[in-house]
């Protein structure tokens, strides 16, 4: 079976994306079991916990990255040199278990999928 990337690459709650893209990959895990995810860019502000995005009147889906590991969904990867760019800890609490990798490490995982879906 193939193998499917989700690249999440703008920050949550100022457009659809991040919401569509983690829609996709629900479904998306459902059918095919070589779904992984990275974050790139503002794409790291995704996982961030503690947001109140019902205060710009938005929906709060990020609690649902902590329901992709019961889709077998387990290799989530995030980029350092991203976290590091917006003053973000590698080590900080997620709502979501990622890898933290270089950007050089991220591209090279990256590079062994066959299709790649960003939003």
């Amino acid at each position: 079976m193939k193998s499917i990337a989700f690249v999440f690459t703008r920050a949550p709650h100022g457009n659809s994306s991040g919401r569509e893209g983690l829609d996709a990959a629900l479904a998306t895990a459902a059918i095919c079991d070589r779904v992984s995810l990275f974050f790139i860019g503002d794409g790291v502000l995704q996982l961030t916990p503690g947001q109140q995005p019902e205060q710009i009147l938005a929906r709060n889906y990020i609690a649902t990255f902590g329901v992709l590991p019961l889709y077998d969904v387990e290799a989530c990867f995030i980029c350092a040199d991203s976290l590091r760019e917006r003053g973000l800890a590698a080590d900080s609490q997620r709502v979501l278990a990622a890898e933290v990798l270089d950007s050089a490490a991220l591209h090279a995982h990256l590079s062994t999928v066959d299709h790649i879906l960003t939003f």
